[in-house]
């Protein structure tokens, strides 16, 4: 059990890597694309959960609740959250993006990364031990 929780933990880890790290755009495309990834199986859904909340203690936030990081101009984010155990996360890198997450459960993770320009992405979670990632290129 444990060595399988650790490889599913190190192939949810890898995927965030990998998405981050292709910050590449068109240019002059204008646009946006979005790329979400929700587990199906439990082991998978709790170990994108604690993916998310080590990027957010690693970027000096809570890994509980509500959190936000933006780097850039003229961004807002918002969040819904009703229940208990849930944790949000909005990092935004850029300008003048919009990202939203509502979570109405218990237990549930969300995790939503716009990069570039002008992007508008959301994340919405009804019902109980969740887990998802966002991320979102604006061009």
């Amino acid at each position: 059990m444990t060595t399988k929780f650790t490889k599913t933990a190190a192939a949810a880890l890898a995927a965030l890597v990998i998405g981050a790290a292709s910050l590449t755009s068109p240019a002059m495309a204008g646009g946006q694309i979005s790329f979400s990834f929700s587990p199906a199986d439990p082991d998978q859904q709790q170990a994108l959960g604690m993916g998310l909340q080590m990027v957010s203690i690693f970027k000096g936030l809570s890994s509980t609740g509500a959190n936000v990081s933006q780097n850039g101009h003229f961004n807002a984010a918002g969040f819904n959250q009703s229940g208990s155990r849930n944790h949000g996360l909005i990092v935004q890198e850029g300008n003048g993006h919009r990202g939203t997450v509502e979570q109405h459960g218990n237990n549930n993770n969300c995790g939503l990364f716009q990069f570039g320009e002008n992007t508008n992405g959301s994340c919405t979670q009804f019902g109980n031990n969740q887990s998802s990632v966002t991320t979102v290129f604006g061009f």
